[in-house]
């Protein structure tokens, strides 16, 4: 395949071509290029087959990563059969090898199924899971489930001890929500404590309890976190600790206290919509936690989005490894054919989380491990323009399982639009309004990926618009999805964020979209705004997909910097030669099959 840009004869496009260069890149992982089929991904994770959603007690433990997840063993959807926990194992986040489940439907007390939860390593290097269980009466409660021999790295057996449920259903609990426990922390008092989100008389509510033993559990007198009564059901809440200050992007350990360069982070995912989080300051003595902008009331839906696309019910853990807080979320099908493809539902690339500058939000970025499956290599040697109405394809990779960075500059302000305040709070909505297609005047310029061709008939488009408000300018963030498939009834929404930037300074936008057939994570301003869409663009079946930069702005635009790697296929729980030992290789023990 040749490195340089091939030229079209369409008069709107034009090339790269003297301005690429090719360099190979070392083969790091096992596999090469593979094309899955049937829809799948080729890096992302999921199950060989059926049905699976939110990320439950992820871990790193004696040299490998443990990954549990939703699992229905009877079939591609949630709602027939019971959920049992799905197990795999990794040497590097990559690569994938399952296990048999680690947790059934087997007792009385999760007779109806084993929902979601946290994994907690016990002094003595013990992993312990609380999950939910729907009891014989389909009453949500909580359990305990302990690794039989934690020296096995693989910990492929899990004892459940009889005085389950170990928190069983409060009495001031309504409409059957009690669920997912987070992981446990540890106070200066030495005891335990697990956040377990409730409808309480009809309020969402994040209850605290407190245990010596992690068996006998006690209720704190106040919930931690309690919203109004327009949010009944919260879930999979998630309160972690975050290094503060200049430069800081180490994780920290779940139980680190609070104190001088230390924050919390209260995840709550509202009912069916979205991931919401708010940084704070976390008392261990009281149990409480004070939000940094508290001017942003207490119903999560108002609260920092954590992606600004398609995921859901997001889990975070600290790898002691390398010593950083790595968050998984669940991306499912949106377009309604699980059943006829046998399987439903991926998760999003695990992503490295730190909390930025300015105190307030999070940054997130693809593990670097990610770079272990980086094949072939496009890069600009210079700067060039992308002239308005302009497009400038990206060959020489197979663009459909590809990582591309790209900076662009933009010389000229003076053409933005001027914003109506209306769209303030509605960036989706404006980006519904003014998609990829719409002419402006300072963008939009971005990209275009899993295109089918020149005609554009399939594309998705990630890109940038600016505009005037207030004499100053704010940057819109998009993803459209609107010509993103032929498909009759996938779902095609536009999902759009305003970025925290000063444009006008420092003149200078940053993306870096992740693309893997079915699902594009886009990273804008080094992380500071994320988007996840799930896609199905129907010519990928048959054809390859294209790539390109373009702009439809009323004046050029630089792009100064642009690499384009593409992937290799990971080996991911039976696809692609997913077996136990190539997965352990990659582990920093020894391991015994």
């Amino acid at each position: 395949m040749p490195s340089a840009i091939c030229i079209s004869a369409s008069p709107s496009i034009s090339t790269f071509a003297p301005s690429w260069s090719s360099s190979p890149i070392p083969i790091c992982t096992m596999n090469g290029i593979e094309h899955p089929g049937n829809g799948r991904t080729a890096y992302h994770f999921q199950p060989a087959k059926h049905w699976q959603n939110d990320p439950n007690g992820p871990m790193y433990h004696n040299g490998l990563y443990h990954f549990f997840y939703q699992y229905n063993p009877h079939g591609p959807t949630w709602d027939v059969g019971k959920l049992s926990w799905g197990h795999s194992v990794s040497g590097d986040l990559v690569n994938w090898a399952a296990l048999d489940n680690a947790l059934d439907p087997t007792d009385p007390f999760d007779a109806n199924g084993c929902w979601s939860g946290s994994a907690t390593i016990l002094p003595g290097g013990r992993p312990a899971i609380l999950y939910t269980g729907i009891d014989a009466d389909k009453v949500q409660v909580q359990n305990v489930a302990f690794a039989k021999d934690p020296s096995d790295p693989l910990l492929r057996e899990w004892e459940k001890p009889s005085c389950n449920p170990v928190i069983p259903y409060p009495a001031d609990v309504t409409g059957n929500n009690f669920r997912d426990p987070t992981e446990a922390w540890r106070g200066r008092d030495g005891l335990w404590r697990v956040g377990v989100v409730a409808e309480v008389n009809g309020v969402g509510s994040l209850l605290v309890y407190r245990s010596a033993d992690f068996l006998r559990w006690e209720r704190n007198a106040a919930p931690m976190h309690a919203s109004s009564r327009d949010v009944p059901v919260l879930e999979c809440p998630d309160l972690f600790p975050v290094a503060a200050g200049p430069g800081a992007t180490e994780g920290l350990e779940t139980s680190a206290p609070s104190g001088a360069g230390v924050r919390h982070v209260l995840k709550l995912t509202d009912f069916a919509k979205e991931d919401h989080y708010m940084v704070g300051f976390y008392d261990d003595a009281a149990d409480t936690f004070v939000p940094a902008e508290p001017e942003r009331g207490d119903d999560p839906e108002n609260w920092r989005r954590l992606d600004h696309g398609h995921l859901y019910a997001s889990k975070s853990f600290y790898d002691a490894r390398n010593k950083r807080r790595v968050l998984w979320a669940w991306v499912d099908e949106t377009d309604g054919g699980g059943v006829a493809r046998g399987w439903a539902g991926i998760q999003a690339f695990p992503r490295a989380m730190w909390l930025d500058a300015d105190g307030k939000r999070l940054v997130q970025w693809p593990v670097e491990e990610i770079e272990t499956l980086r094949r072939k290599r496009v890069g600009l040697q210079w700067a060039t323009d992308v002239e308005a109405g302009g497009r400038k394809e990206i060959a020489g990779i197979v663009s459909s399982q590809a990582d591309v960075e790209v900076v662009f500059e933009v010389p000229n302000l003076e053409d933005a639009e001027t914003l109506d305040p209306e769209w303030l709070l509605d960036p989706k909505g404006l980006c519904a309004a003014k998609g990829a297609s719409v002419h402006g005047g300072v963008g939009p310029f971005g990209l275009l990926v899993l295109a089918s061709g020149d005609d554009l008939k399939e594309h998705t488009a990630v890109f940038f618009r600016v505009f005037k408000h207030d004499s100053k300018y704010k940057v819109l963030m998009c993803t459209d999805l609107t010509k993103s498939s032929t498909k009759a009834g996938a779902h095609k929404p536009s999902y759009g964020a305003f970025l925290d930037v000063d444009v006008e300074k420092d003149r200078f936008l940053s993306l870096r979209t992740l693309i893997d057939h079915t699902v594009v994570e886009s990273f804008g301003d080094g992380g500071r705004t994320c988007m996840t869409a799930r896609v199905y663009p129907e010519h990928a079946a048959t054809g390859s997909s294209r790539l390109y930069v373009f702009n439809n702005g009323t004046g050029a635009v630089k792009v100064s910097k642009l690499e384009a790697w593409e992937l290799a296929t990971a080996a991911v729980n039976g696809r692609a030669g997913g077996s136990l030992a190539p997965v352990v290789q990659a582990s920093d023990h020894k391991v015994a099959l």
